[in-house]
Parts: C-alpha cells; structure tokens; sequence
C-alpha cells in the first residue's frame, strides 16, 4: 500500500533528477500521483469489505470462482495462480470461507490429491450483496479521475 499522503512537489522531484539525470521527472511524478490514488481506492473498497464483514481477498476469491461456472470448480493451486497471494494465507482463507457456507470443497476426479472449490449459494448470494456497491466505488472513482484528467 502506498503510504505518502503528501507527494513531493515540482522543485524536489526536480532535484532528484539534476542528482538521477537518466530520471524522468513527468513519469514520476504521474506515477507517484497514479500510486496515492489507487492506496485511496484500496482503502475505500477495504472500509466496504469491512462494513459487509469481509475483506478484499475473501471477496476475490468468491470472484475468481465465480467468473469461471463452466469451470465445475478451481482448484487451490488455479486460485493461487489468479490471485497475489500466499498458499498459507489462500488456505486459511478458504478455510474461513468454508466455515461460512460461502464455499464447499468437491473431489478432484482429475487429480485425487487436491479438491476443488465451488461457490454455495450462500457465497454466491454474498456477491450479489457486495458487487453493487463494489461497482459504485468503482464508478465514483473512475468519474473522479475523468473529472480531474478533464480539467487539466
């Protein structure tokens, strides 16, 4: 997460180039920019995981199954493979997220040693809760950033 509230200003990222002379000022500074406003879009959608007792990741989870229903289920190694995550962490998740009733676990038929994951109703029932206000979030911002992008 991008922590720096107030970013530098012409003068000091100018500085830096005069001492990086291969840097390029404009690129950072849209960069840094870029960066702040996505650690504030992050901490918005984190607050309204939170406000619906979840969190980012149980909610990618529940999405990366469900953007796959022809699928028949995804094994923890293809979640892992979607999402930036550890496999500890993916476990302990899962695992909470089963207890739930948001996934259950099915025999891989493919492959004996790992189960796949399928969403329940219930899980499926907990999107459809979180994605309008999810979508909202996302829409608010994006008009922001056009908002801002158009004035300039």
């Amino acid at each position: 997460m991008f922590f720096l509230k107030e970013l530098p200003t012409q003068g000091m990222i100018e500085a830096y180039r005069k001492r990086f002379p291969q840097m390029n000022a404009g690129a950072v500074a849209a960069a840094l920019e870029l960066l702040r406003e996505a650690s504030r879009l992050i901490r918005e959608l984190e607050a309204y995981f939170a406000a619906h007792d979840f969190s980012q990741l149980r909610f990618l989870i529940l999405i990366v199954v469900d953007r796959e229903p022809d699928a028949g289920g995804l094994t923890m190694t293809e979640i892992a493979e979607r999402l930036d995550v550890s496999k500890p962490v993916l476990t302990r998740t899962l695992q909470s997220l089963l207890d739930v009733g948001f996934v259950r676990f099915l025999d891989n038929a493919a492959d004996g040693r790992s189960k796949l994951v399928l969403l329940t109703p219930e899980g499926r029932q907990k999107l459809d809760e979180i994605l309008p206000g999810y979508y909202e979030i996302i829409e608010s911002f994006m008009a922001k950033r056009e908002k801002k992008e158009n004035s300039h």
